[in-house]
């Protein structure tokens, strides 16, 4: 079955960095797309990052240009480099792998950003 297990969420102080990892297992994940989203309370689930099999990536325009998703195959792991991270950013981060049967989310990793 399909697992998705983030970490690398925490308490960062507002212009201070944090890298996300989710380990996926259960499918082929060098075939498959993969994203990351967040969800902040009193919020619905957003898009922050997507990257492609091959390697296209896309951003919330929110994140541009501070926020790198990235993936390694050899590992089954898809990578969220937050820089320059806002108060604002501070959200419950969900590993996303679309399947063609359902969207899979996993359990979510806490960021807390302090201003």
């Amino acid at each position: 079955q399909v697992q998705l297990v983030e970490s690398g969420g925490g308490l960062v102080q507002a212009g201070g960095s944090l890298r996300l990892s989710c380990a996926a297992s259960g499918f082929i994940f060098k075939t498959n797309a993969m994203a990351w989203y967040r969800q902040a309370p009193g919020k619905q689930r957003g898009l922050v990052a997507l990257i492609t099999n091959d390697d296209k990536t896309r951003y919330a325009d929110s994140v541009k240009g501070r926020f790198t998703i990235s993936r390694d195959n050899a590992k089954n792991t898809v990578y969220l480099q937050m820089n320059s991270l806002k108060p604002e950013n501070a959200a419950v981060y969900y590993c996303n792998a679309p399947r063609p049967s359902r969207e899979y989310f996993g359990q979510g990793t806490q960021v807390t950003v302090s201003s």
